[in-house]
């Protein structure tokens, strides 16, 4: 019987309750495409600020830098540059998307003077995927026959694919076929980027480098959180003197996107609540005042008003239900709409979303349903005098 009542009061008042589904499911769709923005934005983010280059370097202490010479050098010794990489892979992390040492120096080119960075050319595409290129990146971080070169370097020397750039630091000499030449819109267009063996045959170094840079997703808690169990290994390995710190730049501008974003999805969220309320509020309200004389009639059968509130709120809930089902596969589209336009990359679908969007449709169409409780204060003598 109740569910033949139930079937029969969504039957007859199926105009107003279009209505209202019509809220209840554009709300559903909105808060489950920004439920899964949000739950998805953090990783979206960090791969965004990837694009940025490293955002953690260790290098020397200001108090542990000494001379001239060791000024731009992390150590003398011979095998610094493994000790580092030991306690780098120590702290292993799948957040690690690239790592790499690197030697700056000041070598000439034709008596001119060029700044070398010697690094793991095979990291290069990782740490800096913006760059735009023209020719092939360095595959191996042992080819020393190979170089990028900076565009406003191969602009000053006339360098082009395949060109041989003649490379002279005090007593010793190096060359390189330009592999490719990079746009970066930044510093580096003034350098040439070696692998590490070249730049320290040409210091006479071998094993030294300057510092160590890294490219760590996780968000900006991830990244400090990395720093910190890294800086835990070096004091270990006979290294007190060494600075592992976050780029500021980088993570606190991700950590303060990051907060101002979810802010405004979780404000988007209650607002998109409140008028979905309201939208079912308004529904309601004119439902309670046509249906005073079936509630009267109810009553005057014999009818409690709880077993017949309990009727309407099961109305309500199957309103809210249906509507926030539906609004999840809409919001499903919509987040991978929102997905593609932002972040060029299709936002990955949490299961979570379904269960929580239904259940917040469930109880905003319950809250909206509070003017049905005017219906208990109907007097049946009332209802059947005409009045």
């Amino acid at each position: 019987m109740f569910g033949r009542l139930l079937w029969k009061l969504l039957r007859g008042s199926s105009g107003r309750l279009t209505v209202a589904m019509i809220g209840v499911i554009s709300g559903a769709a909105v808060i489950s495409a920004l439920l899964n923005l949000e739950l998805d934005i953090g990783r979206k983010l960090s791969q965004e600020f990837r694009s940025l280059g490293a955002n953690i370097v260790i290098a020397p202490k200001p108090s542990a830098q000494t001379g001239a010479g060791a000024a731009s050098l992390l150590s003398g010794n011979q095998i610094a540059s493994d000790e580092i990489a030991r306690g780098v892979a120590a702290v292993n992390s799948p957040d690690v998307a690239a790592s790499a040492p690197y030697l700056y120096i000041v070598a000439h080119v034709a008596n001119v003077p060029v700044v070398i960075a010697g690094t793991w050319l095979d990291q290069a595409p990782k740490l800096y995927p913006t760059w735009k290129l023209d020719g092939d990146w360095v595959a191996s971080r042992e080819d020393i026959s190979h170089c990028l070169v900076g565009g406003n370097v191969a602009r000053q020397f006339h360098l082009a694919l395949g060109s041989q750039l003649d490379l002279a630091y005090v007593a010793e000499n190096a060359s390189c076929n330009v592999a490719g030449i990079f746009d970066s819109g930044g510093a580096e267009d003034n350098q040439v980027f070696v692998n590490l063996p070249v730049a320290q045959h040409l210091a006479g170094i071998p094993g030294a480098i300057s510092l160590w840079q890294l490219s760590v997703g996780g968000g900006s808690r991830g990244i400090a959180a990395y720093a910190r169990r890294l800086a835990t290994q070096f004091p270990n390995l006979d290294f007190p003197n060494l600075d592992v710190r976050p780029i500021p730049q980088i993570t606190q501008a991700e950590g303060h996107l990051m907060g101002r974003i979810r802010l405004l999805i979780v404000a988007t969220i209650v607002l998109i609540l409140v008028l979905t309320t309201l939208c079912v509020l308004a529904t309601m309200a004119a439902l309670a005042i046509e249906r005073r004389a079936d509630v009267g009639l109810m009553k005057a059968l014999g009818g409690s008003i709880s077993r017949v509130l309990r009727l309407f709120l099961a109305e309500v809930g199957v309103l809210g239900a249906v509507g926030g089902v539906l609004g999840c596969a809409v919001g499903l589209l919509l987040s991978r709409w929102m997905g593609q336009r932002v972040f060029s990359a299709s936002i990955s679908p949490r299961w979570e979303v379904f269960p929580l969007t239904i259940i917040l449709m469930i109880a905003v169409a319950l809250a909206g349903a509070l003017p049905l409780r005017l219906l208990g204060k109907i007097k049946p003598a009332v209802i059947l005098r005409g009045d």
